[in-house]
């Protein structure tokens, strides 16, 4: 378990909390409902759990909190249910992105329950609290939205998708950029933060974005980034085929790669680099150089070796010497 403490005023707040493995957190319930009730505030109440989630709550779940956006990633190895009849009165638009599992929810507008499969995400205004449940091995990240700013936008609507649509690989990139960097922000941070979240959420909601937006440009390079290292092996992999599937031109990415001091092209190559270096530590089943060059897409062997010494100091041949373990 582990935290970061909130401003002052209680714009920021963090925390994590992985009841997943066996005693490493006593009461993971009760921990992480200690944790969110310090961490997050009375501005993002939880449910009332079922007594079957409450004893046997075996969650990895990561917290974040900017403003009025609270961010949450869960993994439920067990499932998640909460009980009785929710009371009260919300006003949020709620975003979920599910990446595994299946996540229901109840307390639509016609009375039905909606699922969210793997792979899938759904965007509503919540007016009550509503049931929901996930079934065992679900993974995924929950948005809570101000309503003032997106209702206007979702209206009464169900909005739903794929979970690899352009906006939402944006918000995902954006969302694990703000936990990376909690610890560091700094007023001004906080706000940038804030505001690239309420914009991409409304992507969301209008099913693009604004990709002259500068605010934007950061969260669009790391969606590039993510993608591109789901992609390494590919040899289709180029700043073309980032473009199209993050539904941009090729000079916006360039500029958005250009606010980071970087260039696609060279991103690709430097993370191939690194994966081939890393292959030349593996103890066994170690490739050969012409293989690592032929699998990392580079021309040809000497166009590999000459690229990892300029980025190494070594020919990959030297690297893979130098970190041999000694004989026994």
């Amino acid at each position: 378990m582990s935290s970061n403490g909130a401003e002052v005023d209680g714009t920021l707040g963090a925390f994590s909390v992985d009841s997943t493995v066996p005693g490493a957190v006593p009461r993971g319930f009760e921990a992480f409902l200690h944790e969110w009730e310090t961490r997050i505030g009375d501005r993002f109440p939880q449910p009332t759990y079922s007594p079957e989630t409450i004893a046997d709550f075996r969650v990895k779940s990561r917290v974040a909190k900017v403003r009025d956006v609270a961010i949450t990633d869960v993994h439920g190895v067990s499932a998640v249910r909460t009980a009785g009849t929710p009371r009260g009165v919300e006003d949020q638009v709620r975003l979920y992105v599910v990446r595994r599992g299946a996540w229901t929810l109840g307390g639509s507008r016609d009375g039905g329950e909606h699922t969210v499969l793997g792979g899938q995400f759904l965007l509503r205004h919540v007016g009550r609290p509503s049931h929901f449940e996930t079934v065992p091995n679900t993974t995924a990240r929950v948005l809570v939205l101000p309503a003032t700013m997106l209702k206007p936008l979702v209206g009464n609507r169900i909005m739903t998708g794929s979970a690899n649509s352009p906006e939402i690989r944006l918000l995902a990139a954006h969302a694990n950029m703000v936990h990376a960097t909690m610890a560091d922000l700094s007023p001004a941070g906080v706000h940038a933060a804030h505001s690239s979240l309420i914009e991409l959420a409304k992507a969301v909601a209008q099913s693009r974005f604004d990709d002259m937006e500068p605010r934007l440009a950061p969260a669009l390079a790391q969606a590039a980034k993510d993608l591109a290292d789901s992609q390494l092996a590919d040899p289709e992999l180029s700043p073309t085929m980032l473009a199209r599937e993050l539904n941009v031109s090729v000079r916006t990415l360039q500029r958005a790669f250009a606010t980071v001091g970087e260039s696609a092209t060279a991103y690709i190559r430097h993370r191939r680099l690194e994966e081939a270096r890393l292959a030349l530590t593996t103890p066994s089943g170690r490739l050969t150089v012409s293989e690592l060059a032929a699998h990392w897409q580079f021309a040809d062997s000497s166009h590999f070796i000459r690229a990892f010494k300029k980025h190494y100091g070594q020919t990959p041949t030297e690297y893979a010497r130098a970190t041999r373990p000694p004989a026994n």
